[in-house]
């Protein structure tokens, strides 16, 4: 497992830029194999410094085509959070289906919407140094949807620019889609104010009566079914509650979201009425309310998108991280790894160990900044310079951290992208 080149200079993105091609169907299901996928990617990535990020192209054309599967027709939204590689997103919007980005910041949607005719930004935002290069041009406004819960969110933009001396501005309203469980309480994301449609159209109704806002869109994103697994792995009695609640969450949000979208509509006509997330899609597509859905991180596949049951992802990222030293017999350290997933701490949101088999963390260390010890039979046979393969909890933490990713098929390296780390970008 001894690679060949332990050159200290990680290079800025370097080698063949990759022209992403996600139209074709992939060749085969080589991670099925487990031996000959992470063999095949070693031997790719060999001559390569770590920490060596690397997308597997067949893995990565098959759960696109699944997230399209799933969605039985409806438009998917791309989660540009999950991805920060702007050569993916360009791919995946090239793919009949995907149409549209879901955008985490401003600063990031005015950098995308320079080529994209559709983002929407996913949160509400109070950046004024951005709105105010939104409010300067046209051709932007016309291209980005602002996310909107509060009318002080309204007022932050008229105090910058009044209507009349700028572009209509395109909202959408971000209204709660969390479950208000009788004896459970509140179960889901804490976002919107908004949770009843009276409240949700009140603000909208406020919204259409301001000069210079056009309401174009409603959001609800149930988080409690689309970042929720429900077959986790040794969780058998909580599986079965969880898959309780998301069915009775499900329902009850069917008939909110029908009767907020359908209010919305008497005051304005929406443009699209958005939900759902990589874990939902299916029950999502379902609601006849809902035009389109979001979804970002089944694509690149971390791990917590492993512990559902409706939907069976590819490892398509995953990175090789360096052997450094043996402080003994069954442990073997690697340097760098320990890049968390955000959500409540614990096993779930660190790296798992993809290969070798037998390998895991130490629960008084586990995965850390600059090293991460590991134990178990495999590190017997690991020495400095060889190679251990991660899988990060989610999808879009990876490629803050690195560069650019190697895009890997058949065993070879085909080409690069640059994340958006790699483009010079940090939005946040």
């Amino acid at each position: 497992m001894t690679h060949a080149d332990l050159s200290p200079e990680p290079a800025a993105p370097s080698g063949t830029p990759a022209v992403l091609d996600l139209g074709s169907a992939p060749s085969g299901q080589p991670w099925q194999q487990p031996e000959r996928y992470w063999a095949g990617l070693e031997r790719a990535v060999a001559h390569l410094p770590a920490p060596a990020a690397v997308l597997e192209l067949d893995a990565l054309r098959w759960n696109a085509r699944d997230l399209l599967r799933r969605a039985g027709g409806k438009p998917l939204r791309v989660a540009s959070k999950s991805i920060r590689v702007r050569s993916v997103l360009d791919a995946l919007l090239r793919l009949p289906g995907f149409a549209g980005v879901m955008a985490f910041t401003l600063p990031e949607a005015l950098w995308l919407a320079r080529d994209i005719d559709d983002v929407l930004l996913g949160y509400p935002t109070v950046e004024q140094a951005a709105i105010t290069r939104l409010l300067s041009d046209e051709v932007l406004a016309s291209r980005i949807t602002l996310m909107v819960d509060d009318e002080a969110q309204l007022n932050l933009i008229d105090s910058l620019a009044a209507p009349g001396r700028r572009p209509e501005i395109r909202i959408c309203l971000d209204a709660d889609a969390s479950w208000q469980a009788p004896l459970l309480g509140f179960i889901g994301t804490r976002r919107s104010p908004l949770h009843n449609p009276d409240d949700a159209v009140a603000l909208a109704r406020r919204i259409a009566a301001r000069p210079g806002f056009t309401l174009v869109g409603l959001m609800m994103y149930e988080g409690q079914v689309a970042g929720v697994g429900d077959n986790v792995p040794g969780a058998g009695p909580m599986n079965h509650v969880m898959r309780w609640v998301q069915r009775r969450s499900m329902a009850e949000l069917a008939q909110r979201r029908t009767a907020i979208a359908g209010a919305l509509r008497e005051l304005s006509p929406l443009e699209f009425v958005n939900g759902g997330g990589t874990g939902s899609v299916e029950t999502t597509a379902s609601d006849p309310a809902v035009t389109e859905i979001t979804a970002g991180s089944g694509l690149f596949a971390g791990h917590l998108f492993d512990t559902y049951r409706a939907f069976s992802p590819a490892p398509a990222a995953a990175v090789a991280l360096d052997v450094v030293r043996r402080p003994q017999d069954r442990t073997a350290t690697l340097l760098g790894g320990g890049w968390i997933a955000s959500g409540p701490p614990g096993p779930s949101r660190a790296p798992q160990v993809a290969w070798p088999h037998g390998l895991r963390l130490l629960p008084r260390e586990g995965a850390g900044e600059v090293q991460t010890p590991l134990a178990g039979p495999a590190a017997e046979h690991l020495a400095p310079g060889d190679r251990v393969w991660l899988r990060h909890a989610k999808s879009g933490e990876l490629s803050e951290r690195v560069n650019e990713f190697h895009v890997v098929q058949h065993g070879t390296v085909t080409g690069t992208v640059p994340t958006y780390r790699g483009e010079g970008k940090a939005f946040l």
